[in-house]
């Protein structure tokens, strides 16, 4: 398979101004599958001219043009979904089934977002004193900064661009040294249906904090969307307030499920597998924290073992498996630590808890008499791990779903007045009733808390790229 490695720069593959490269691995067996480009200052600030030159034009170009391109791109994408599909699964590592899911959820937001950009709205109106008429109008903010994790590195990279460019906004691309290779192709994708010239740029820097920070302080740049961990999220919005550039950050998660007494086991048990194994838990929604009801605690457990069971473990390749690698050793082994040290702390380990011999595999991992507050329980575990907290009190179990910095998303399940009024009480920008999964390019997705700020899809998604201006005139 051939993949693009260069930096890609107003309209331009090149390499790096150094003609450094670093390894991009296949975490299923640590073969290098390509080496990328790295991005000096001169090639960040030559990606931020770019962007700056073409942002005029573009914010100018029709809404049907836009859209029109964004629809190419979408069409393109779904017809070409198995090298999306197969790209994704080389570099991330995930199971085949997981990676296609991303691919088609990416492409989507190129379809929703070619909708949305012919109808930005506005607002025209008389003042209250009689004296003037009152007209908003919403313009693109300008030259974005997009930075994009490596957990999802399709959906992530096109729910910033496709609103970006539906707004109205030229880009900088940069997505995470574990995962370029989707990245760049679906650049080249954006290249191949017509996107101008200097509108789609994509750079990953070497070092990476320092020549972010000096993209953030060059004042064309009026846009930062960054998606990833809450410390850095911090760092990069203390950096953002030096030249006040709007940021927008969907952050880490800790997001509990309350399974209530009442609650139909099968949809419990479904619904939670899907929650947990989805993309291998390396998800900032995925369930990390599993508070069961007293009454349903040993039969969840029995049926939760059951099911991680039948989970088969290899690599993504084979669409047979249906849990792939994490990301890097490194990944897995930070797992693997958390799961050792839940054990020291009092534990029991069900099932799993083993480190594969080669490849970053890591098995599907069952602990119970996991304790709230403990260290697997206070962090975001980012792997296929189940840690169960039994609880006996309702009001308990949200005291414990509420007590973490984070409120991205939760899990309800149980019968449905109960789960939803559980839901309205939980701090968490998503919950998710008797259902795994919640993510759709139609809904806004982000946090609360230290999980972050503004939302990304839905309605909302392409304002976090407009700003208003206020027009008076005479009545």
């Amino acid at each position: 398979m051939t993949f693009f490695s260069d930096l890609f720069i107003d309209g331009r593959w090149r390499a790096g101004a150094s003609g450094e490269r670093f390894d991009v691995l296949d975490p299923a067996d640590g073969s290098v599958l390509a080496r990328f480009a790295a991005a000096t200052e001169q090639d960040c600030a030559d990606a931020v001219d770019a962007a700056a030159a073409a942002q005029e034009a573009w914010a100018a170009t029709a809404p049907r043009e836009r859209s029109e391109l964004l629809r190419a791109a979408f069409e393109t994408l779904r017809a070409e979904a198995d090298t999306l599909t197969e790209t994704i699964v080389r570099e991330n590592g995930k199971a085949w089934a997981d990676a296609a899911g991303e691919a088609a959820y990416a492409t989507e937001f190129f379809r929703w977002f070619a909708e949305e950009a012919v109808r930005i709205g506005g607002d025209y109106r008389l003042s209250p004193a009689g004296d003037k008429r009152i007209v908003v109008d919403r313009q693109p903010i300008g030259v974005s900064l997009l930075i994009t994790p490596w957990n999802f590195p399709a959906a992530m990279a096109t729910r910033k661009l496709a609103p970006a460019l539906a707004a109205g906004c030229t880009t900088i691309l940069k997505p995470a040294r574990e995962t370029p290779l989707t990245a760049a192709y679906i650049v080249e994708v954006l290249q191949r249906v017509g996107v101008p010239d200097g509108v789609v740029n994509l750079v990953t820097p070497v070092p990476t904090g320092p020549l972010v920070k000096t993209m953030l302080d060059r004042p064309e740049v009026r846009k930062l969307s960054f998606t990833g961990s809450t410390e850095v999220g911090r760092d990069l919005l203390h950096a953002s307030a030096d030249s006040v550039v709007s940021a927008s950050m969907e952050l880490g998660g800790n997001a509990p499920v309350i399974v209530l007494p009442g609650a139909d086991l099968d949809t419990a048990v479904d619904g939670a597998l899907v929650a947990k194994m989805r993309n291998g838990g390396s998800a900032c929604t995925a369930a990390n924290r599993f508070y069961v009801h007293e009454s349903l605690h040993d039969a969840f457990v029995a049926r939760m073992d059951e099911a991680l069971a039948g989970i088969r473990t290899g690599s993504g390749l084979d669409r047979d498996n249906t849990l792939g690698a994490l990301v890097s050793v490194g990944e897995r082994d930070k797992v693997a630590d958390l799961v050792d040290g839940a054990v020291a702390e009092g534990a029991t380990l069900v099932r799993g808890g083993t480190r594969s011999e080669t490849g970053a595999f890591y098995p599907p991992t069952l602990l119970t008499g996991v304790a709230h507050g403990s260290s697997i329980n206070a962090v975001e575990i980012f792997g296929p791990v189940t840690a169960v907290v039994r609880y006996t009190d309702v009001d308990d179990a949200v005291r414990m779903a509420n007590d973490t910095i984070f409120g991205l998303m939760a899990y309800v399940f149980g019968p449905e007045r109960e789960a939803v009024a559980v839901a309205r009480r939980l701090e968490s920008g998503m919950v998710a009733v008797n259902r795994g999964v919640v993510s759709d390019p139609a809904a806004p997705f982000g946090g609360v808390k230290q999980s972050g700020l503004g939302r990304e899809g839905g309605f909302e998604g392409i304002h976090e790229y407009l700003e208003e201006k206020y027009i008076a005139l005479s009545a």
